[in-house]
């Protein structure tokens, strides 16, 4: 049996596509009312597929990274400058007449770095602790910053409960990362038994389909499907794509950038917090507003499962949760 739940767990990491797209379907087809018990799943299925990512991290060379942060801020400047830059000159050239729309492309360049990063980081084999500084960085950085970026480019001074959202990050990301890298360095986690790590892995692999279903359950309701949409469908998927690609471009500026620091900054920069995008765009603005957001969450998690494909291969198949 174990044997067997370990074939399905690593044909899984290999072909991540299917969770993402299974996940994208069945929300869209079984919406969900929202709610504070579906918050608190995501948390915790994002917390515990942190942890068993973490698992197969070194706090060692995460902290050697924090020492010396070039890539993780260069990762910030893109994000937080260019992205949003794009994001208003498409919204303008596309939808000259239409400033909601103009806004919500802004909004969802605009927002903190998508805690999925760090999974799909360590699904690819990428550079698991670049990506993590990144995050715990985007996450302090982004409750000082956004304020002032609205208030400069709209005139309007946003309040936000950046407690609550912070507190969160750190329950999904920071928390059980540092739990999981203690363990890999101090824990002898190399000493448990082979049945524990594979039921833990594909038990990770349900958290990450858990996540994608609820998300898209949730949004899904939000979207009207005609073809008045179409050509917001067809921008959005454009930009995402773009930030993927100046994720790899962005890598480029490092002249002996490892394979491993390509893939983290491919999905930090291409994978944005959408869900606090449209959260952000309801609850301050008309719903068109929140149209561009709720599409990229449509291109995001496929476009993110595509990627690999580019690469040749995926990560180490028995790490965390891939």
């Amino acid at each position: 049996m174990i044997n067997f739940l370990a074939k399905i767990t690593a044909w899984l990491g290999q072909h991540m596509f299917f969770i993402v797209l299974s996940g994208l379907i069945a929300g869209f087809l079984i919406p969900l009312p929202d709610s504070p018990a579906l918050r608190a799943t995501v948390v915790g299925s994002f917390g515990y597929m942190t942890f068993v990512t973490a698992l197969g991290t070194s706090l060692k060379e995460f902290l050697r990274v924090l020492k010396k942060p070039v890539i993780p801020l260069w990762i910030l400047v893109l994000i937080h400058v260019v992205s949003p830059c794009i994001a208003w000159l498409a919204g303008l050239f596309f939808f000259s007449g239409d400033p909601y729309t103009q806004l919500g492309y802004l909004i969802a360049a605009s927002t903190p770095i998508g805690v999925t990063s760090v999974i799909w980081t360590a699904l690819t084999g990428g550079s698991v602790s670049v990506a993590l500084v990144a995050v715990t960085l985007d996450t302090l950085l982004v409750p000082v910053m956004l304020p002032f970026f609205f208030k400069a480019v709209i005139g309007q001074t946003l309040q936000i409960d950046y407690l609550q959202m912070m507190v969160q990050l750190f329950a999904m990301i920071t928390i059980p990362s540092i739990a999981g890298m203690l363990i890999h360095d101090h824990g002898r986690s190399d000493m448990l038994p082979k049945s524990l790590k594979v039921i833990g892995n594909f038990i990770a692999k349900l958290a990450f389909f858990a996540v994608i279903f609820i998300n898209a359950a949730l949004v899904g309701p939000d979207i009207a499907w005609d073809l008045s949409t179409l050509k917001i469908v067809l921008v959005t998927m454009f930009l995402v794509a773009l930030g993927y690609a100046m994720g790899y471009l962005g890598s480029l500026v490092f002249k002996n950038r490892s394979r491993e620091v390509a893939l983290a900054m491919i999905y930090c920069v291409g994978l944005r917090n959408a869900s606090f995008g449209v959260v952000l765009a309801l609850t301050f603005f008309p719903h068109a507003v929140a149209i561009p957001v709720t599409m990229t969450i449509l291109y995001q998690q496929p476009f993110a499962a595509i990627i690999p494909y580019f690469f040749g291969s995926t990560g180490n198949k028995d790490q965390g949760a891939t």
